[in-house]
């Protein structure tokens, strides 16, 4: 199991067993085709070297325009025994990309004079426990996770505790799927019915997709696709790492619990390429669209370029103006991406959840589809995944010492790093997050990546001066190294293994270093007043941790933005 941060930073695949087996077409819907039947090959070839990379399952996808769904199509296979073909009427959760449909019916309450965005939120729900500030919280700052709120739990079972902005409303984007949760309440109090059934009624309903859940609950099991994710969830994960099939979940909220089948997602790729308009009328004004798609905020986290508006993330490709968002769950990984000024849009969807989403997917249909409009030629397909190529590989090489005479050897080969651990020579691959990581293939560097550090944190150019692994550090040098920086005392009863069996959560590993506390290796710990320690892989993330339980000299509990997880007991 991946918990939120693991998500956002990871890779996994099928391992050994499955890695040579070929990714093919597994089912076609019928097809209009209109102008891009040229594409279909290239995009054919580009997502089987895609799955054959990740080692994943299969993949859905759906191709649209203004003028309507014109491919839909699974490849692969629905298990990991690749005895049963993905299908095309299957469910996929779509996750994150809900928030744009809880954004939509919110903008049409707001079409009907039923709600202010700018209103602060606890004047409608009352009861939610968010701190006031002198500047309220308000309806627009949730929708554009500018809040400033941490991503904990929006009832922590601690009844006292509130959750506190960070920094003042609507001046940083911190993603925060807690404010949609609270905003899928707000929908439910404003139309007067479950979250479901606004949804079924207000998107679904107007746009044909009869054949997707707007909640995923039990009942409807059998029509999703089998699902995969890491079969050891307690460590960071390789490329091509280990799957094992997922259980089902039961998610309802508004952060994320639509179900859809790809064709369905071709129907809202259609209407959101036509400006939020249907075949039939408007599904929102043109009004409630242009704020839907307005750049409200920057948000660095979805590239250098991107803003966030309304439950979607607004950026360019190529010139093109582009509104776009991923969805990754437990077990699915999906990406949706519209481009405005052509007109055309896609879905795709992966049933594993591999710490990436399918956007290079998604990416390239958008460039075929663009290209065969405008009878150019056709781009070519993306290069194969390298995951173990590093970029300036010798600015890593180098002999690292640490305390006791403990020593790393790195060695660079072209654009390939090796840890030498006596006679054998042990390949390092890089890690999505954070920048400087790799994970080790060797089974005494399991828990952790390896942190590389420079002269100056902020400056990717300078000098690799220093190695981390969990609690120990390596000084790049040929003299020993200076001594451990102790913590203070009572810190030594928070380092340890904590896990939540709530797949969202998992588990973390906190660890003493140079005279700090590391969540996981990566994340320095800030000390705070009232025994907090802020997460610092942001420079003012909400984001924070407490230790409670101090029993034998350790602490028993950690909670985490009002999420509790229990130390596990090992020798």
């Amino acid at each position: 199991m991946l918990n939120r941060r693991q998500l956002l930073a990871v890779g996994v695949g099928l391992g050994a067993a499955g890695a040579s087996a070929p990714a093919w077409v597994a089912e076609r819907a019928s097809e209009d085709p209109g102008p891009y039947g040229r594409a279909f090959e290239p995009l054919d070839r580009f997502v089987a070297q895609y799955l054959r990379d990740l080692g994943a399952p299969g993949l859905t996808l759906a191709l649209a325009d203004v003028g309507g769904v014109r491919r839909v199509v699974s490849y692969g296979f629905d298990d990991l025994g690749r005895s049963r073909p993905m299908r095309t009427e299957q469910l996929f959760e779509i996750g994150s990309i809900t928030k744009s449909f809880v954004a939509l019916c919110l903008l049409q309450l707001r079409d009907e004079g039923k709600l202010e965005l700018s209103r602060p939120i606890k004047s409608y729900l009352p009861w939610i426990r968010f701190e006031s500030t002198p500047d309220p919280i308000t309806v627009h700052h949730l929708m554009t996770h500018a809040a400033g709120l941490p991503d904990g739990p929006l009832f922590p079972a601690d009844p006292s505790l509130t959750h506190r902005p960070s920094n003042p409303p609507g001046q940083e984007f911190h993603y925060c799927n807690m404010g949609w949760e609270a905003l899928g309440h707000l929908l439910e109090m404003l139309d007067g019915r479950p979250l479901g059934e606004v949804l079924r009624a207000r998107i679904f309903a107007p746009l044909g997709m009869a054949a997707s859940e707007p909640v995923t609950t039990f009942d409807a099991r059998e029509r999703f696709a089998t699902s995969h994710y890491a079969l050891l969830g307690d460590r960071p994960y390789p490329n091509r790492g280990a799957l094992a099939e997922a259980p089902a979940i039961l998610t309802t909220n508004g952060a994320g619990c639509i179900g859809a089948t790809p064709g369905d997602m071709g129907r809202y790729a259609q209407m959101l390429a036509r400006r939020g308009a249907t075949p039939h009328g408007r599904l929102v004004s043109e009004e409630g669209f242009r704020l839907f798609s307005t750049p409200h905020i920057a948000a660095a986290e979805f590239g250098n370029d991107a803003h966030y508006g309304y439950g979607i993330a607004i950026d360019h490709l190529d010139g093109h103006l582009r509104l776009r968002h991923t969805g990754g769950m437990v077990s699915f990984a999906s990406a949706l991406e519209v481009d405005l000024d052509e007109g055309v849009g896609v879905f795709a969807s992966v049933n594993a959840m591999q710490g990436v989403r399918p956007r290079p997917v998604a990416e390239y249909a958008l460039r075929l589809m663009r290209a065969c409009r405008g009878s150019g030629v056709l781009p070519d397909l993306p290069p194969p995944l390298e995951p173990r190529r590093v970029e300036r590989a010798p600015d890593y090489a180098g002999r690292y010492l640490g305390p006791a005479g403990a020593v790393l050897e790195i060695v660079a080969e072209g654009q390939r790093l090796f840890l030498l651990k006596g006679v054998a020579r042990v390949p390092l691959e890089p890690a999505l997050e954070p920048a400087d990581a790799f994970h080790v293939g060797d089974r005494d560097f399991a828990h952790y990546v390896l942190l590389f550090g420079r002269a100056d944190a902020k400056d990717p150019n300078s000098a690799v001066v220093e190695a981390a692994h969990g609690e120990s550090w390596f000084a790049r040098s040929a003299t020993p190294p200076p001594p451990e920086v102790p913590v203070p005392a009572e810190w030594r009863a928070y380092c340890g293994h904590y896990r939540s069996e709530d797949p969202w959560i998992g588990s973390h590993r906190v660890v003493a270093r140079r005279g700090r506390l590391w969540l996981d290796g990566v994340i320095a710990l800030e000390p705070a007043p009232g025994g907090l320690f802020f997460l610092r892989d942001e420079e003012r993330s909400p984001e924070w941790v407490r230790f409670a339980d101090v029993a034998g000299g350790r602490a028993m509990r950690l909670v985490l933005s009002g999420a509790d997880l229990s130390r596990v007991m090992t020798a």
